[in-house]
C-alpha cells in the first residue's frame, strides 16, 4: 500500500465529497419532522442570503411541527419568504415573533419524488467522485513516479473510487429506506 501524497489527497478528496453528499440528504423529507428539515433554506438577511439556523432557533415542539424563533423577530417575514422561495412544500404560518411550520403526512408520491431526488443526488455524487478520480489520475502520470509506483497508484485510487461509491449506494438506499417508512 502507497502512501503517495497523490493518494493520500485523493482520499481525502472522496472523503470530503461524501460528507457533503450526507450533508445534502439531511435536507430531504422523510416521515420524521427534524430541524435538519430547513438546513438548505436560505433567508435574506440584512442585505444577504444566510442559512436559517444562523438567525433562528429551530426546534420541534410537537412530532409533526417545528417552530422558527428568530433572534431578531423583524426577521419573520423574510424568514417567511425564504421557506416558500425553498423547494420543502410546507407553508408557514408567522405571528409576528415565531414561524410555525405544520408538516403534513407524506403522500406516496411526495416519497416517491423524495426517493428519486435522493437518487439523484447519489449520482451527482458519484460523478464527483469518478471526477476527483480522473483529476488524481492525472496528477499522478504527471508525477514522475515508475511505472510500478504509477500502477500501484492508480491501483489504490481505483479501490478509493469503488469503495466511496459503494458507501454512498449504502447510504442512499438507507435513506431511500428512511423516506418511504420502510
Amino acid at each position: 500500500m502507497t502512501s503517495h501524497p497523490i493518494v493520500n489527497e485523493t482520499k481525502s478528496k472522496m472523503q470530503k465529497g461524501l460528507e457533503f453528499f450526507v450533508e445534502s440528504l439531511k435536507g430531504l423529507r422523510t416521515g420524521n419532522v427534524t430541524p435538519a428539515l430547513v438546513d438548505g433554506v436560505r433567508v435574506e438577511a440584512y442585505g444577504s442570503p444566510m442559512p436559517l439556523n444562523q438567525i433562528a432557533t429551530i426546534s420541534v415542539p410537537e412530532p409533526r411541527q417545528l417552530l422558527v424563533k428568530p433572534f431578531d423577530p423583524s426577521m419573520c417575514t423574510a424568514i417567511e419568504k425564504g421557506i416558500l422561495k425553498s423547494d420543502l412544500g410546507i407553508t408557514p404560518e408567522t405571528d409576528g415573533k415565531v414561524v410555525r411550520l405544520n408538516v403534513p403526512m407524506m403522500s406516496q408520491e411526495q416519497r416517491d419524488k423524495m426517493a428519486h431526488r435522493a437518487k439523484d443526488l447519489a449520482e451527482q455524487a458519484k460523478v464527483t467522485v469518478r471526477n476527483i478520480r480522473r483529476d488524481q489520475n492525472k496528477l499522478a502520470d504527471g508525477s514522475g513516479a515508475s511505472d510500478d509506483e504509477l500502477e500501484a497508484m492508480r491501483d489504490e485510487i481505483q479501490k478509493f473510487t469503488k469503495d466511496t461509491e459503494n458507501e454512498i449506494d449504502k447510504i442512499c438506499k438507507e435513506r431511500i429506506a428512511e423516506i418511504q417508512g420502510v
